[in-house]
């Protein structure tokens, strides 16, 4: 069958949502250049040309991924309503049992950026956009009269390191917490970042 003709920028996309796949079902260090081409029916050269190393490959697929994310992390922060709407639908968005990334990929990535810096780099970069974004709106919100937060910097740290932790504990121990638990265990630990007694569906939904 005749393969349709794409541009550069078309067949990198392709090649990156291929290699995100197979990263996701396969691992990092046991992925390999053939296995994106063969998903894609193409040559190992192609994948090749457009990347020249699989260090390279994996680096833009877990960066592809992560512009992904923060795309739809702003645009759940960009909402027309009050910060702490904006900032829990967030936060559960993000939750280990959410709609965020698969959690898989990234605790392969976190891993993995231990022995690659290319992809060191784009894991740490990725962390501070998080962090900034949830920052931003939370001293937003602490402006606004609509919480109290002396520190939307460090709120925005302990946030992110506990869902991070709860990631890894659910990815790698599948039902050691239920879905309700966790997701009362993220709504505690907003409330308290800022300054709320609770922040729960009822007065806040997402």
């Amino acid at each position: 069958m005749t393969r349709v003709r794409l541009s550069v920028a078309e067949r990198q996309e392709e090649l990156l949502r291929a290699a995100v796949e197979q990263i996701e079902a396969r691992g990092v260090a046991a992925v390999r250049i053939a296995d994106v081409a063969s998903a894609l029916g193409v040559s190992n050269a192609l994948v090749l040309y457009h990347f020249s190393t699989k260090e390279r490959l994996v680096a833009a697929a877990f960066a592809y991924a992560a512009e992904g994310d923060l795309a739809r992390l702003r645009k759940i922060l960009g909402r027309r309503t009050s910060a702490v709407r904006r900032l829990r639908a967030a936060v559960r968005w993000y939750a280990p049992t959410g709609q965020a990334k698969g959690w898989r990929l990234w605790i392969e990535g976190w891993a993995a950026s231990l022995r690659e810096p290319a992809l060191r780099e784009v894991a740490r970069d990725l962390d501070r956009q998080w962090k900034a974004e949830l920052a931003a709106v939370i001293a937003e919100g602490a402006a606004a009269g609509e919480f109290r937060c002396a520190d939307p910097a460090s709120a925005a740290w302990r946030l992110t390191a506990l869902l991070d932790g709860l990631a890894v504990q659910m990815t790698s121990y599948a039902g050691s917490l239920s879905r309700a638990g966790m997701l009362e265990w993220t709504d505690e630990a907003l409330a308290r970042e800022l300054g709320l007694d609770r922040v729960t569906p009822a007065r806040q939904s997402a």
